[in-house]
């Protein structure tokens, strides 16, 4: 049998595309297999996008193989690495600390949707993590996804969470879960920082002519594809803060780590909406300066394209770079 999913499998083709890029951008590994899973709810929209039926979440191998317990066919589940400013401050070294892509579906048409685990174990990136997620936090970005896309706000998108009916420590012991989330593509800001500041310009260069042919491949041919893409991305971002700031919506945590290259809203954290107009609203407690208050978001955004436009400096001239920042205020 190709696919362990059996007949849940609706006909999936599986690519590579991430895999193709050289061993160094990502480590393989196999989820720890948490708990002993059960299916807690699923989005039906969501399944939509790589072809399921409402009627998968009660398949019995459904919670096996979105807790990261059964493969799908012979694709080997990766974690990537990355860098990232955490709060202004460079990490040269992050990761998927506790996510893990499980597959790379194309669905009937012709859509690439990257499959990726959250809380499914540690990966060489954790730290000193336990790769864990808490059911509480789980619901909460399953809900949370679902809602922004639901008001036309550009984001990742939540298949289903699964209990594990495992302890997870935090402040205190709390259920744990796995979230499954949907993207065309995970790549952030911080895979290309990680190169940069390596001084891996081929590295930088690899990446983003994979990202350009697989994502903006209108842009494939141009001679200087690299510059229009750039302007691609600041135009996407301020698109995305225009509509967090006209939702009422706060992020948390934007560090360049959490800055989706296509323009999506990625990693619910610490989140929040606001029930009346707060300029100053804090969603993270950990925040301690307000670098991310809700109305610094859109000013914060634009210092992460400045980050994300140093690291691509190898590819694209300075000036060609500041000129597209430039646009972001409009």
């Amino acid at each position: 049998m190709d696919h362990p999913a059996g007949d849940l499998d609706p006909g999936w083709r599986l690519e590579e595309r991430f895999r193709r890029l050289p061993p160094h951008f990502f480590t393989s590994l196999p989820s720890e297999r948490p708990g002993d899973p059960i299916t807690v709810h699923g989005s039906a929209s969501a399944a939509a996008l790589i072809d399921l039926p409402p009627s998968a979440f009660a398949h019995p191998n459904f919670a096996q193989v979105f807790s990261g317990h059964a493969p799908l066919g012979g694709f080997a589940p990766y974690a990537t690495v990355y860098a990232g400013h955490q709060f202004g401050v460079f990490v040269p070294q992050l990761g998927d600390g506790r996510a893990l892509t499980i597959a790379e579906l194309v669905n009937a048409r012709g859509e690439t949707w990257d499959v990726q685990l959250k809380g499914a174990g540690r990966t060489p990136y954790s730290r000193f993590a336990d790769g864990r997620a808490v059911l509480r936090s789980s619901i909460r970005e399953y809900l949370c996804s679902e809602a922004m896309a639901a008001l036309g706000i550009p984001t990742t998108r939540a298949l289903s969470v699964v209990a594990t009916r495992e302890g997870v420590a935090r402040e205190r012991m709390e259920p744990g879960a796995v979230v499954t989330r949907l993207a065309p593509s995970f790549v952030r800001f911080g895979h290309f920082e990680y190169f940069h500041h390596r001084g891996l310009h081929d590295d930088v260069r690899l990446l983003a002519d994979h990202v350009i042919e697989g994502h903006f491949p209108h842009l494939a041919a141009l001679p200087d594809r690299h510059a229009a893409w750039f302007g691609e991305i600041v135009a996407r971002t301020a698109d995305l803060m225009a509509a967090w700031q006209a939702a009422g919506f706060a992020h948390g945590v934007m560090n360049t780590d959490n800055m989706s290259i296509l323009g999506l809203t990625i990693d619910y954290g610490p989140f929040g909406f606001l029930d009346a107009y707060d300029p100053g609203f804090i969603c993270n407690h950990s925040d301690e300066g307000g670098r991310y208050a809700f109305e610094r978001q859109p000013a914060i955004a634009l210092w992460n394209l400045q980050a994300l436009a140093a690291a691509l400096t190898s590819l694209v001239p300075v000036e060609t770079l500041r000129a597209a920042l430039e646009t972001y205020a409009e």
